[in-house]
This record gives C-alpha cells, structure tokens and sequence, in this order.
C-alpha cells in the first residue's frame, strides 16, 4: 500500500512539473535581425511565412529599391514578406521555402532552425554548400508597422 501511495505521489509531482514547464517556442514569433529589423515568423495558409514587422530608426532605406522587377521598387519594407514556402519540419525546423533579401534584390532557397532565443538561416542558390548563414534573435512581439 506504501509503495502505491509512493508511485502515485511520483506520477502526480511529475505531471504537475511538466504542465507548468515552458513549451518550447520553436521558430514562431518575432525576430531581430543583426541591423534591428524585426520579422515576424508564423503561419500563412499551409505553409509558413516571414515578414518585416519593424524597421530600424536608422533603416538605409524604407523601400524595396533592389528589387530585379522595376515596378515594385517603390513598395514599402515594411509589411513586405520575405519568407515564403516553408514547411514545418518540427517545431525548431522549416524548410523548403524562399527567402527574399531586400538589400540584394536577390531570392534564395532557404532552412531555418530554432536554437533557444537563437534562429539560424541559411540562405543559398542549388546546395546549401554554396550559400550564406546568418543568425536572428528572439524579441518580445512587436507592434507591427503599416506600409
């Protein structure tokens, strides 16, 4: 009967500490990119999305400039959607998607993983081999701006 009353205090003491444990926030959320744009990573139809919801005060430019197709060098950074395509390989990884860098002009495939407070990116053309990293931090969500 001891040992019962023992096994079942254990079950409970445990259930109790992982309902109340922190869940892992994956690669959703808002993020800080390494010159202060904040993007925004979540859900948009069956696939996941990136988007510049703030600017840095000190934001070379506010519009997308070095866009290859002229007519849409005048639209706004902000709200542009950068990530398109992913695919949600496990909380922590997306893949299979696009990633557009607006200081290029250029699109890339691309993967990203979630490490903690950290996002890894890898941006390339073909294989992954021939390609650029580059790594975000998680932010408290932000306001979105309006283009």
């Amino acid at each position: 009967m001891m040992m019962n009353s023992y096994r079942l205090a254990s079950l409970l003491l445990f259930a109790s500490a992982t309902a109340f444990a922190a869940p892992s926030a994956g690669t959703s959320g808002d993020w800080q990119t390494p010159i202060g744009s904040v993007i925004r990573i979540q859900p948009c139809g069956a696939a996941v999305c990136l988007a510049v919801v703030k600017l840095p005060p000190n934001a070379p430019s506010t519009t997308d400039g070095q866009n290859p197709d002229a007519s849409l060098r005048k639209r706004p950074l902000c709200g542009l959607v950068i990530g398109t395509g992913f695919h949600q390989d496990d909380a922590e990884h997306l893949s299979g998607g696009h990633l557009y860098d607006p200081k290029s002009g250029h699109t890339y495939r691309g993967t990203i993983s979630a490490e903690g407070d950290s996002l890894h990116l890898r941006g390339y053309i073909g294989i992954s081999l021939f390609g650029r990293s580059e790594t975000w931090k998680r932010v408290p969500a932000v306001t979105a701006c309006h283009a």
